[in-house]
């Protein structure tokens, strides 16, 4: 279900593209509506696809007090409204923050979260996702995505007019620009990674300053999500619909079999806090920092590297 509501989102926006090039009705100034148009829109109800697809609902005070004074004292303390306090029901420890126009700010805590770590590990956890609505990282990845998609769709609506368009003898220099377009466009999307990167360290740092031993309980609360999502794959627990908006996730699901070979070398122990500091020794490898460039979210070793020197 989450790939086809995903696929509904970028594929529209295509195929209206590919229509108007083959009508003849296709111009840059048209392409550039559409795509701004429907990126708008998606963020717009982004929040109620985003409580469809994992199931989450909002919680309320009196349901869990202890949640709602967490997030309510490192709300004051980050200097923001409270957001939303929702609860999604799918089984992996995850969290995220979200939020639009039409619906409010909304901070989401899985049921596998609550159940996998400690009250002071969840609180850095909320801490990080705090840091993200401060930050206002969610608009900031809308409008940075905007120059890709748009890149994206110029590229490919002069392949298709090169084919298929009203001018075909000059198809040819069409479907070179169109190709420079797309590369252009995966390059784009580099950069794009690297800055949702990096807004994830700026959220870890901004859990560190206002959680008192900040950086060790999100150290140890990552690792230990790292860890059960892995556990989850293994056994084919975890839910498949979760691609749709993980780069809202505090740890991609996805790079939870990477990230948990990092962890596996330094679990001997079962002690939360040896682990990290095992993780700490690992050497990264060009394939790590290489795979890292295609993520959303950073390499667990320079992760938790990272949240040590803000300690």
């Amino acid at each position: 279900m989450a790939g086809t509501l995903a696929a509904i989102i970028g594929l529209s926006t295509l195929f209206l593209a590919v229509v108007l090039t083959l009508a003849g009705a296709f111009d840059l100034i048209t392409l550039f509506v559409i795509v701004v148009a429907f990126n708008v829109i998606q963020w717009l109800i982004s929040p109620y696809l985003i409580n469809a697809l994992y199931r989450a609902r909002e919680i309320k005070p009196e349901e869990n007090p202890q949640l709602h004074q967490t997030i309510e004292k490192l709300s004051v303390k980050s200097g923001i409204k409270k957001p939303k306090l929702m609860l999604s029901q799918i089984p992996i420890p995850n969290a995220m923050a979200y939020g639009s126009p039409l619906t409010g700010k909304h901070v989401a805590v899985t049921s596998g979260l609550l159940n996998a770590l400690q009250p002071d590990e969840v609180e850095a956890v909320i801490g990080h996702e705090l840091g993200h609505l401060k930050h206002r990282d969610v608009q900031i990845m809308m409008f940075v995505s905007l120059l890709p998609a748009l890149f994206y769709y110029i590229g490919y609506s002069l392949t298709i007019s090169s084919m298929y368009g009203r001018r075909r003898d000059e198809g040819g220099n069409a479907a070179l620009l169109g190709i420079v377009f797309i590369a252009f466009w995966w390059i784009l999307n580099l950069f794009t990674l690297y800055l949702s990167r990096l807004r994830e360290y700026y959220a870890d740092k901004h859990s560190a300053s206002i959680i008192e031993n900040g950086s060790s309980k999100l150290s140890i609360g990552l690792a230990k999500i790292v860890n059960t999502t892995r556990n989850m794959r293994r056994t084919g627990r975890q839910p498949q619909n979760l691609n749709a908006f993980k780069a809202l996730f505090i740890a991609d699901p996805d790079k939870a079999e990477i990230d948990a070979a990092e962890l596996s070398r330094a679990s001997a122990t079962t002690h939360e806090q040896k682990i990290v500091q095992e993780i700490l020794s690992q050497k990264l490898t060009t394939a790590h920092k290489i795979g890292e460039l295609f993520s959303t979210h950073p390499n667990i070793v320079k992760r938790l590297r990272a949240l040590q020197e803000t300690s």
